[in-house]
Parts: structure tokens; sequence; C-alpha cells
């Protein structure tokens, strides 16, 4: 190998390195931790949702017995509903989470992410509703804010609206690195429209 191919190779590794890195960042400034920061997580929740595949299976399975054993058991519900949001199977989840929502109504955090189902489905307008349902109903859900201004600004483009819950997000959270994040996203991408 010649100094120019090693030359050649390194920066591509170091472009490779790069891009991997810019779309890790992406992805975290669009779906932040279901979680306030500092608030303790489930084993579920800290999981590699494309880990430990077999486990998961056999969770999936045993809910399902259970939901077809008992149809109301909204935690055998909830629970069924979050595994197939952590392996994005959206439209499961959302079926669920719905269901979910008939037996226990009024919970911000399924709402929120009944909401993020509809947004992956593509579903811009049933999803903002949603996040808006569980901002009236928990008015310090920062969760719901937050993918809120993802797809106002995200998908919709509308940036006006979206820097107007931004700036209610930035004050029930000036401290969160994930808001801050998404800030700065959403004034890129407002500087490059």
């Amino acid at each position: 190998m010649n100094r120019e191919n090693g030359l050649f190779l390194a920066v591509g590794i170091l472009a490779g390195f790069l891009a991997g890195y810019v779309v890790h960042e992406e992805m975290a400034i669009r779906q932040p931790s279901r979680l306030a920061p500092g608030a303790a997580t489930s084993t579920q929740q800290q999981e590699d949702p494309h880990a430990g595949g077999g486990a998961r299976a056999a969770e999936i399975e045993r809910l399902r017995r259970q939901i077809e054993a008992n149809p109301e058991d909204a935690e055998a519900i909830r629970s069924l509903a979050n595994l197939n949001f952590d392996i994005q199977s959206w439209a499961r989840s959302r079926e669920l989470y719905e269901r979910y929502l008939t037996l226990r109504p009024g919970d911000a955090d399924v709402m929120t992410d009944l909401g993020v189902c509809l947004r992956e489905l593509g579903e811009f307008p049933g999803a903002l509703e949603r996040f808006r349902e569980a901002r009236k109903l928990a008015p310090q859900h920062w969760q719901s804010r937050f993918n809120e201004v993802v797809v106002l600004a995200f998908d919709l483009r509308d940036f006006t609206a979206a820097e107007q819950v931004l700036a209610e997000l930035q004050m029930l959270q000036p401290e969160n690195p994930d808001v801050a994040r998404l800030a700065a996203e959403v004034a890129k991408q407002r500087n490059e429209a």
C-alpha cells in the first residue's frame, strides 16, 4: 500500500466515523428518553431494543397469552405495547396503546407514546392531537411538548409554531440536554429552509 492509498483509507475511516456519529445524534434529538432526566429506569427501558431477541420474544408471547386470558388486563396491554414500541412495531403498539387508553384514559405518558407511533406511521395531525391531549392532562409533561416540536419542525416544517412550543419546553426543562439539542437542531433546520 502506498502513502496515497493509506491517506485515502484514513480519510474514509474518519468520514465514516463522523457520519455515524451525526446519524446517532440526529436520532437522539428526534426521540428522547421517555423519562425525565434523573428518573429511575426499568431494565426494559435500558435494554438495547434489538438485543435479547429470544427473551423479548418469550416475554411478548407470555403477555399475549395473559391478555388472551384476561382481555382487560391494562398493565399487560401496556407492557406489550411498550415492547412493540421498543422494536418499532408502530402499528401494533398503536393498537395496544389505544386499547390501553380505553381501559385507563388520561395517561399522559401513554398518550405521548401513542403520538410517537402515529408520527412514525406518517399520521402527523393525529400525533399532534395526542401530544396536545397529553399536555392538557399533565401540564408539566415535557416529553409531549418535545415530540410536538419534532413533528412541527421536522415533519410539517412549521418553524413558527415549533418555536412557540419550544419556548414553553425550555421553560419547563431549562437544564435538559435533549431540549438544548432539539433547540439547536430546530434553529439549524430553520436556517437551512
